[in-house]
């Protein structure tokens, strides 16, 4: 393992120092999740809490992006440490204290503690600003669920040499999850979140009464056929060594039980880890859907929806971000993942062009087993926030590693 500046250790006790203030703001955002890449509020809360702090704030143009830096006292190279920021649209059922307070919007992702982690992690690097070398670039990101934020301040120069900070030398994000044991940090190089594209399928077919199927084109037997047809080609056209997951998830046609409807429609998505399956499974795709309509008289209309590409660590980085972890936390708090994670992350924007690494916190409630625990995403997900300290204490201390 690499070696670690020894400043790491008291990381943890500064993190649990300003924990009131971590757990203040995340529980604020939660009461009032926003959606999407417009978040005026959360924006909002996010500049109060640098405000006081030796930051260059830059907000976005196109999205309520928040962009802050942080000047050490001599030069050297930047790091980039993420935090996304929006919520997702379903009630939330906890019974928290804090829950939700905007009807059919809930952050079950966790990325209110993703905020309140970075936020204070800004104030922690604050104070030891004497010793870095270079600068932190700060990234609070909206709209990371499926409406690609990072991209959005990609293309307004984040990344850029002209950037706010110039061109980041390594990125790094935390993501918390309620179920791995809480305090915990896992994370493996190379890919460690799928690509995730969607599909939308319309079978046309002619309509008709129930009763005489024979002066019609029933769509629905079309688009039953086809569900099956996508699982076989996905194990009799793709490698086994291949990792791809392709779920047909909503279909619906027709509106009463005795007409055959005109139209049949179907949408899923399609999960990879290379860029070789996703294409050829693309492909596949619109093979099978547009033979099968025509093998029932039908046509297909079959639209794609490009979804965030594979999130891959870098090796370097990764085994950096284990060290830090054994220096902040202390060792056997971090473990390696046997497999990538089938979920998608647009944090894979950055990683594709800045060498890095996302890893999971874990969060799981106290007198919960893991495998008990409500996931991510569920209207009844709840995350350790004592968990957080050990969140910010590795954000300052991958700044501090990179920049010493």
């Amino acid at each position: 393992m690499t070696s670690v500046d020894a400043r790491l250790a008291g990381l943890q006790a500064q993190a649990r120092a300003v924990q009131p203030r971590t757990v203040a703001l995340r529980r604020a955002l939660h009461r009032c999740p926003e959606l999407g890449l417009n978040l005026p509020q959360t924006r909002d809360a996010v500049v109060a809490a640098l405000s006081d702090l030796p930051l260059q704030v830059h907000l976005g143009r196109s999205v309520t992006s928040v962009v802050a830096v942080l000047e050490g006292r001599r030069p050297g190279p930047t790091v980039l440490l993420r935090g996304d920021m929006d919520a997702l649209p379903m009630h939330e059922d906890t019974g928290l204290d804090f829950s939700s307070a905007t009807p059919g919007a809930m952050h079950a992702c966790g990325h209110d503690t993703h905020v309140a982690m970075l936020a204070s992690a800004a104030r922690v690097l604050a104070e030891h600003r004497d010793g870095i070398a270079g600068r932190v670039l700060f990234m609070f990101q909206p709209g990371e669920e499926g409406q690609h934020g990072a991209r959005f301040m990609i293309d307004e120069g984040l990344l850029d040499p002209s950037g706010p900070a110039g061109r980041p030398d390594s990125a790094f994000a935390l993501h918390i999850s309620s179920t791995v044991p809480s305090g915990d940090v896992h994370t493996r190089p190379g890919p460690v979140m799928a690509a995730a594209d969607t599909i939308a399928v319309t079978v046309r077919g002619r309509g008709g009464h129930a009763s005489a199927p024979h002066d019609a084109l029933d769509p629905v037997p079309a688009a039953a056929a086809m569900v099956g047809a996508l699982q076989t080609a996905l194990t009799r056209r793709i490698d086994a060594h291949q990792p791809a997951v392709l779920t047909i998830a909503h279909i619906s046609a027709g509106t009463t039980n005795n007409v055959i409807p005109e139209t049949a429609f179907m949408e899923g998505t399609l999960r990879t880890l290379s860029p070789q399956t996703r294409t050829q499974l693309l492909e596949e795709i619109h093979r099978v859907c547009r033979h099968t309509a025509l093998a029932y008289g039908c046509t297909a209309d079959i639209a794609i929806g490009t979804g965030y590409p594979v999130t891959v660590n870098d090796t370097g980085a990764t085994d950096r971000l284990e060290a830090v972890v054994d220096g902040t936390l202390g060792r056997g708090r971090i473990a390696t993942m046997p497999a990538p994670i089938m979920g998608a992350e647009d944090f894979s924007y950055v990683l594709s062009e800045v060498p890095g690494a996302l890893a999971f916190l874990g969060a799981c409630p106290p007198g919960v087993e893991p495998y008990d625990a409500a996931p991510n995403h569920s209207n009844r997900v709840v995350f350790d926030e004592a968990a957080m300290a050990s969140g910010v204490a590795v954000y300052a201390g991958l700044a501090l590693d990179a920049l010493r």
